[in-house]
């Protein structure tokens, strides 16, 4: 065991001294140390509920021969970081939290890890950590949080509070609906209800074998939740005896597996930065070409909000990941989950309870969710979620407006100065750039919520949430802070988009776009201290995960 350097011999009785001062008896040095990264948050909505996670979590170490440790790791909501400075930080502490468990868990010399998790950044943090380290580790993702309900009607985060922002805006409900739907719309403990980047990593984690199956969709408040965490705590002991390290779980099948689901899904674009990342730590080639290839031959089958009518706790009531599995199987490539047991297997075994939810004969779109374009000013490849997209706003021509800011963006909208017909163009706001490549689900909510999002398109270097819909493309590199060709586009330049062909073109000459980039110069970073500074020399391209280097 890993723990025996700081926990045999005469030499460690100093060590064994403080760990006795924690409350451990004699017997317990000769159990492995599992530590349990937990993420709990009294500021998070994901992560709320944690504290009954850990205690179940803890038992099952317990029962199965460990002994357990909870040490924290920090927890930013997307949510409520969005549309402010905050979110400058929501992308770098996914560098944060990989570091903070890597510290922990070579300094404490554990033996392996069970890692708590739920929202964005922190789960594929969790996981490069693991990756990282190589020494066995089990992922649990606290789970969704259950719809609200008003007036009739299921109500979820992103269309009842981020798009009824532009409801209020362009007159079509009141201040007073807004705040009944803001009060209605998160009834309690979970990762926000659709589609979104947290329950998209859930559900990539336990494809890629990370985490037990049934744990992506299983609600946050629910007693399958507390089985899932107590068979995870009691599982890694068995984990541990057998050295099933992450490395022989994260592969390339396995990640090439977790596409196919992304793409049958309808995910978050987020995941191309997180798994391109975790792929980077493993060693192993992610190229964004692939998610393209494999998302022109996987059909999408499930529809989840922000692009669909439905929810997580629908895809669960539906067999959850191992029906998706089922329904993919003849895409999927070999590979093994955290208790030994073959992919393939658990999608053999495994079906679907709802044919309306995952529709097999009839998918929602003959490709997956998510395309990557090229052009002369994305000459790196830019991501969009093609399926939250009407199809008549697949191909687009329109006059370009520029903004160097969110904000600046924002309030032009707000205001009215976005008219029918403009591409709105974000700028600045890449991993160096922003720094930390903001989300922009404001803009694109506000789109949403005036009538706008079918006369509109949005480009941008920075990204956009899980929960964005509409004809908004992201991930452009390279970026302007690095010299990319969106640094000097030009109010009035026309773009076209044509998201069947994978294009994304200004309508500029070589020689212009070499004339303009001539007389570019570099911006002033606006971070000068502190760990944003620090991130803004150190991070990468998004079409290299946004890894720091």
């Amino acid at each position: 065991m890993r723990s025996n350097e700081i926990k045999k011999g005469y030499t460690r009785a100093p060590h064994r001294a403080l760990l006795y001062a924690t409350g451990l008896t004699k017997k317990c040095f000769d159990k492995p140390f599992v530590g349990i990264a937990s993420s709990y948050s009294d500021l998070v909505p994901g992560h709320v509920g944690m504290r009954e996670s850990e205690r179940w979590i803890e038992r099952g170490v317990v029962a199965g021969g460990g002994v357990p440790f909870i040490f924290g790791v920090p927890a930013i909501c997307d949510g409520i970081a969005m549309g402010h400075a905050g979110m400058h930080y929501s992308l770098p502490s996914r560098e944060i939290i990989a570091d903070s468990i890597e510290s922990v868990a070579k300094a404490h010399c554990l033996d392996a890890l069970v890692l708590l998790t739920n929202c964005d950044k922190i789960t594929p943090g969790m996981i490069m950590a693991a990756v990282r380290l190589n020494i066995p580790s089990i992922v649990v993702t606290a789970g969704p949080m259950l719809t609200g309900f008003y007036r009739g009607r299921r109500r979820s985060l992103v269309r009842d509070t981020f798009e009824a922002v532009g409801q209020v805006q362009s007159k079509k409900i009141t201040e007073q609906e807004l705040e009944k739907l803001e009060n209605a719309s998160c009834p309690g403990a979970g990762s926000c209800q659709g589609l979104y980047t947290a329950n998209t990593m859930a559900c990539l984690t336990e494809t890629m074998g990370l985490s037990l199956p049934g744990c992506a969709t299983a609600p946050a408040v629910s007693a399958d939740k507390k089985r899932i965490c107590y068979e995870s705590g009691f599982a890694i002991i068995d984990t541990l005896k057998k050295n099933l390290v992450p490395r022989r779980v994260v592969t390339g099948n396995s990640l090439y597996n977790a596409i196919v689901v992304d793409m049958a899904l309808g995910g978050s674009t987020n995941t191309v930065l997180h798994l391109c990342a975790i792929a980077h730590e493993a060693g192993i080639e992610l190229p964004l070409t692939l998610f393209d290839k494999i998302s022109r031959t996987t059909p999408q089958i499930v529809s989840l909000e922000p692009a669909g009518d439905y929810y997580m706790e629908d895809l669960d009531r539906a067999g959850g990941i191992p029906a998706i599995l089922s329904a993919v199987s003849g895409m999927l490539k070999p590979s093994i989950n955290v208790i030994e047991k073959n992919i393939l297997d658990v999608a053999k075994s495994s079906e679907i309870l709802d044919r309306e939810v995952i529709r097999i004969k009839k998918p929602y779109h003959n490709e997956g969710g998510i395309a990557i374009v090229y052009g002369n000013i994305c000459k790196r490849g830019a991501v969009v979620k093609q399926s939250a997209i009407k199809p008549k706003m697949l191909k687009f021509d329109g006059s370009a407006r520029v903004f160097d800011s969110e904000e600046k963006a924002m309030e032009a909208i707000m205001t009215g100065k976005i008219k029918p017909g403009d591409v709105v163009v974000i700028r600045y706001e890449g991993p160096r750039g922003g720094p930390g490549m903001r989300e922009m689900l404001g803009p694109t909510s506000a789109l949403q919520g005036m009538g706008l999002a079918d006369s509109v398109a949005l480009l941008t270097d920075g990204r956009f949430s899980g929960g964005t819909r509409g004809p908004c493309i992201g991930h452009i590199s390279p970026e302007a802070a690095e010299g990319g060709e969106i640094a000097v586009l030009e109010n009035g330049d026309r773009i076209t988009i044509d998201i069947p062909r994978r294009e994304l073109k200004a309508r500029i000459t070589d020689t212009e776009l070499k004339a303009r980039l001539a007389k570019w110069h570099e911006p002033v970073p606006k971070y000068r201290v502190g760990y944003l500074a620090r991130y803004a020399r150190m991070v990468s391209s998004a079409a290299d995960g946004a890894i720091l280097k």
